[in-house]
């Protein structure tokens, strides 16, 4: 009995949490349409709940310019999002953008970059230490790392943080 108790009781608790990530999308949404407009370019937006976060990205023709350089306009224009996102929902958001797939596929570029280092340190059994890397990016080599059964952490200030892979 009780444990049908907790399950009844959690259900109303994912809803509303799926509800919020929900809000979340589409006030991101909004916001970056609005942006798109007064930029004059032409980009659809894709929204999705990516786990335990919202996931919103934009994709069209040249949208380079909103990536920029190693990414750095599309880190700057998601940190604009999330505080669009905070002044709506007085909460503050974890939310994901994406720009013409650019993260998707950094995703791919760093988990090479994380099976590479997995692999060093398992034949010579000495710490990598990767280059600098943004949050996300660091994120998505310590789950490299994890899952091949070794430990890593990060190291230094940003924007020098970095990844250090370390011996079983």
């Amino acid at each position: 009995m009780q444990n049908t108790e907790a399950t009844d009781k959690s259900a109303p608790a994912a809803n509303d949490h799926l509800k919020a990530l929900e809000a979340e999308s589409d006030i991101a949404a909004d916001y970056l349409e609005e942006l798109l407009d007064i930029a004059d370019l032409d980009g659809d937006i894709d929204m999705d709940i990516d786990g335990d976060r919202a996931a919103v990205s934009i994709v069209g023709a040249d949208l380079s310019n909103l990536v920029g350089e190693n990414g750095k306009v599309l880190e700057a224009l998601q940190e604009l999002t999330r505080l669009a996102v905070y002044r709506e929902t007085g909460e503050r958001s974890r939310l994901m953008l994406d720009v013409s797939n650019y993260r998707a596929n950094r995703k791919a570029e760093l988990e090479e970059v994380g099976r590479k280092a997995v692999e060093e340190v398992n034949a010579t059994g000495a710490p990598v230490r990767l280059d600098p890397m943004t949050p996300f990016e660091r994120k998505v080599v310590h789950d490299v790392v994890a899952a091949a059964g070794l430990t890593s952490e990060s190291e230094g200030e940003e924007p020098r943080r970095r990844v250090v892979v370390q011996p079983a």
